[in-house]
């Protein structure tokens, strides 16, 4: 018999330690577990392609706690640990030792995992993914040896790589399928200023392309050929084409799982006792009123909050507008709301797009979908009072600098916290 009275986390990263953090500071006093796969202890993601991997940000800066913190907090931290099954009915996990472990709720932080490149030559040295602080540590040691590296992938693991290859000195060409960089994130309007961007930083930029094979010798990469038979020189190659849910557990388990494990908007699954958080979660928005699956910073530092009061049986529900940001050369943006392809009519701008220093606002029906700021701040909690209140607003007044934001909202509501 195993005993069944721990709370356990599974996935040592931001979400599960802040899960952690979150059951102490809401007054659970009894077992906690975190297990982690990794050998590090929970470590944020976003330095890993921004400050850390430019040298800007000691490693030490990247954690989410001390090291003493765990046992401080009496918290059993099991690092280099792998959970391999799960039993619902039993309330166990299986560890790759064979062990198993009893749960009296259990929270899924299992986070996500690069989606690879499915061409020939993919598997040579040289060919390097970003997700781990190994592999900014990799990507920065290539950066140091490399003369020409080449990207393929313009979302934001692309162009935050790029933009720090090119801070190192080292020629970039960024090899995209899309028309335009995070042209599905922005639409047409807003991703041709980040192309401008990279442009002015000397990225050469290939848009509309396909990678059909990477080429190497002696097992080492040297390039990329395109499917038009181009061949790119490269002394590495950096893949950002996206990440894929870690979802193999839940649905060997039988979880509801379809783009991430579902849940409601408590954070708990199909199975009773079983919560999801961070990238993982395809999770219930009261404010969307649908899922939505977020692969940032925010959800993961947030979320957690959340799943602990749920775990706890207390009223809980995470409604909080999705924010992301991102820092590239000398371009600032922060992102608030959550406005898909197609799901918007009208792009309104405030500020000066070719200063770089403006706001864009997403609409649908005259209502304010998202908001993105670049190189402006402390508007981030006006642009999600307009997301959270569904108003309709003023379009002149919404693309005039001179009328503050707040101001646009019919009777003031509250705001989100960053």
């Amino acid at each position: 018999m195993t005993d069944n009275s721990a709370y356990v986390i599974v996935g040592a990263s931001l979400a599960g330690a802040k899960a952690a953090q979150a059951l102490r500071e809401e007054g659970f006093d009894g077992t906690l577990i975190l297990i982690g796969e990794e050998s590090e202890r929970p470590y944020e993601r976003p330095p890993l392609s921004k400050g850390y991997l430019m040298g800007k940000d000691a490693r030490e800066q990247i954690y989410v706690h001390p090291p003493q913190w765990y046992a401080e907090h009496d918290i059993d931290l099991r690092l280099g640990t792998a959970v391999t099954a799960l039993d619902p009915a039993l309330h166990e996990v299986t560890l790759a030792d064979g062990s198993r472990l009893g749960y009296a709720e259990l929270l899924l932080a299992t986070g996500s995992s690069p989606r690879r490149l499915p061409v020939p030559g993919a598997g040579l040295d040289g060919v390097l993914y970003l997700r781990t602080v190994e592999d900014s540590d990799r990507i920065k040691d290539a950066f140091s040896s490399a003369s020409r590296v080449a990207v393929v992938g313009a979302g934001w693991i692309g162009l935050e790589t790029a933009a720090a290859a090119r801070a190192a000195g080292v020629e970039v060409t960024v090899l995209e399928r899309a028309e335009l960089p995070l042209l599905g994130v922005f639409g047409r309007e807003v991703a041709q200023v980040f192309a401008d961007l990279h442009r002015d930083h000397g990225v050469d930029l290939r848009f509309g392309v396909q990678v059909a094979e990477l080429t190497g010798s002696a097992g080492t990469v040297d390039g990329v050929r395109l499917s038009d038979g181009t061949h790119i020189d490269a002394d590495a190659v950096i893949v950002g084409i996206g990440i894929v849910p870690n979802t193999g557990l839940a649905q060997a388990a039988g979880l509801q799982v379809d783009n991430g494990i579902l849940t409601d908007e408590r954070l708990g699954t199909s199975a009773p006792g079983v919560y999801a958080a961070g990238d993982v979660a395809n999770a219930f928005h009261p404010l969307l009123d649908r899922r939505i699956r977020v692969e940032h910073w925010a959800n993961a530092l947030h979320q957690p909050q959340t799943a602990a009061k749920a775990m706890l049986g207390r009223e809980a529900a995470y409604d909080r507008v999705p924010y992301f940001f991102s820092d590239q050369y000398d371009l600032g943006m922060e992102y608030a709301g959550y406005a898909e392809p197609g799901g918007y009519d009208q792009v309104v701008f405030r500020g000066d797009v070719g200063a770089r220093e403006f706001i864009a606002f997403w609409l649908a029906r005259g209502r304010v979908l998202a908001g993105m700021n670049v190189n402006i701040w402390d508007v981030t909690e006006p642009i999600q009072a307009l997301v959270r209140s569904g108003q309709q607003v003023d379009t002149r007044k919404l693309a005039d600098p001179q009328v503050p934001i707040d101001s646009l909202l019919q009777r003031r509501g509250a705001t989100d916290e960053q």
